[in-house]
């Protein structure tokens, strides 16, 4: 009798076993338990990429952004209760992307986001990647896999990289339907025909067309980014002493003759030209790089920092591109030589695109509504000191929060003589709101 019921619970439990099997997903561990410097490491090489390649403001905002895609849609699986961006962003659908089967095969997700980054960093630039460039690709993908390749068996490494790969090349494929792909080959998009009225922008520069006329028509992450967070109109053209308008164009005009010397290390710590940094988007995402440093943040939350940036920073230029060609503004430099001073120069090179309203104001407060998220306990303060522009000559700069640091970035375009001041009053309202729908409106894992 005793045998019958030692054999009785012998296949109970198998049973049991079994059907645990088919309802629980093997344990693959957590992004969580891995450091978050891959990821850091990756997104310092894409700052480099991009300063090296003369990607404009918008395309490498669009770069960045389907990188940080790319990193956290590899990950998901990874993460305790993340859920796929896949039917919370525009155009993305679970069926274009792999299923990993994880109640079947187990994954190491470091070495699956080191395959899935670099090959999203091949893609979003590959017809301006030096051999320079893959080399560096190539040995930051080899560093990772070397590190994490220790007691692996190579069965987890190779499904482990082949599934980090394909969920880049499913992001890659998405990419390629919004508007923008290869765009940075061709970026002043001409022939372009623009309005020529009275207060309509006019060549700055060298440069005779204005910068990604057709960027306004790419597919954002989120259509209310774009939609919705458009400002009211600037104030109406006028050339008349003492209308509204003009004094607009005073302040800038005296602004620019009175600059202190901080105001012009401010100008040059923010400028953020193409060849000089990583553009304006890459200031904010070295920031983040930062922060995420210095509060020790394991890959998961990293993952979900860059891509909340990414997609924040994305749309933050659409919508503000959407308003530069509704609008299509005279820059101050131009109002003022024909209206105020024809010697009129500026303290750093004026962008050639339209005026109203300010990118840098737009993207920085964009970012600045992600940090505060991320890093802040509710109450918006966070001290810190932003020594990311080290690296190109600059002292570093303080603030005592995240508004702060998006202010004096849009201030800074004033003190250049870049942007009236509208521009940037407007640019900053419109990226916080940019910034706060990608907080509230994609369902993130808690971290």
């Amino acid at each position: 009798m005793k045998h019958y019921i030692l054999c009785f619970s012998i296949l109970a439990l198998l049973f049991v076993t079994s059907c645990q099997k088919d309802e629980d997903p093997i344990v693959n561990g957590s992004a969580e338990e891995i450091d978050g410097a891959l990821a850091r490491e990756w997104f310092k090489l894409e700052c480099t990429i991009v300063k090296e390649t003369s990607f404009a403001p918008p395309q490498a905002s669009r770069a960045f952004g389907y990188t940080g895609v790319a990193l956290y849609e590899s990950l998901v699986h990874g993460i305790p209760d993340a859920q796929s961006l896949a039917g919370q962003v525009n155009g993305l659908t679970a069926d274009m992307l792999p299923n990993p089967n994880v109640a079947e095969y187990e994954y190491h997700w470091g070495l699956v986001a080191n395959a899935a980054l670099s090959q999203i960093m091949e893609k979003m630039f590959e017809l301006k990647l030096s051999a320079s460039h893959r080399a560096q690709i190539v040995a930051l993908e080899d560093k990772w896999k070397s590190d994490f390749a220790t007691g692996l068996s190579v069965d987890v490494q190779e499904r482990s990289i082949s599934y980090g790969n394909a969920v880049a090349l499913a992001i890659y494929e998405y990419s390629k339907t919004d508007g923008g792909h290869q765009a940075y080959m061709a970026p002043f998009q001409t022939p372009y025909t623009w309005p020529t009225n009275n207060g309509a922008w006019v060549a700055t520069g060298p440069q005779p067309n204005p910068l990604a006329p057709k960027w306004p028509n790419n597919r954002p992450f989120l259509t209310i980014n774009v939609v919705e967070c458009q400002p009211a109109p600037h104030l109406p053209y006028s050339t008349t002493t003492g209308d509204a308008f003009h004094q607009e164009a005073i302040q800038v005009y005296n602004t620019v003759q009175n600059a202190t010397a901080e105001q012009i290390e401010i100008t040059k710590f923010w400028a953020d030209d193409p060849f000089n940094t990583c553009t304006p988007t890459g200031h904010t995402f070295n920031i983040m790089i930062q922060l995420l440093e210095e509060t020790n943040s394991n890959l998961a939350k990293s993952a979900i920092g860059f891509a909340k940036l990414g997609i924040a920073e994305n749309d933050a230029f659409i919508a503000c591109w959407k308003t530069k060609y509704d609008y299509f503004l005279i820059r101050p430099v131009s109002y003022i030589k024909q209206n105020i001073d024809p010697n009129f120069t500026t303290i750093i090179g004026t962008p050639s695109f339209p005026a109203y309203t300010s990118g840098h104001a737009t993207e920085a407060s964009a970012g600045a509504a992600i940090f505060t998220a991320m890093f802040t306990n509710g109450d918006g303060n966070y001290a810190f000191t932003d020594r990311t522009q080290v690296q190109f000559g600059f002292s570093p700069r303080s603030f005592t929060n995240f508004e702060a640091m998006a202010l004096e970035c849009a201030n800074s375009r004033l003190y250049g003589g870049i942007h009236y001041n509208m521009d940037n009053i407007n640019g900053l309202e419109m990226g916080k709101e940019v910034g706060q729908n990608v907080n509230r409106l994609i369902k993130w894992p808690a971290f």
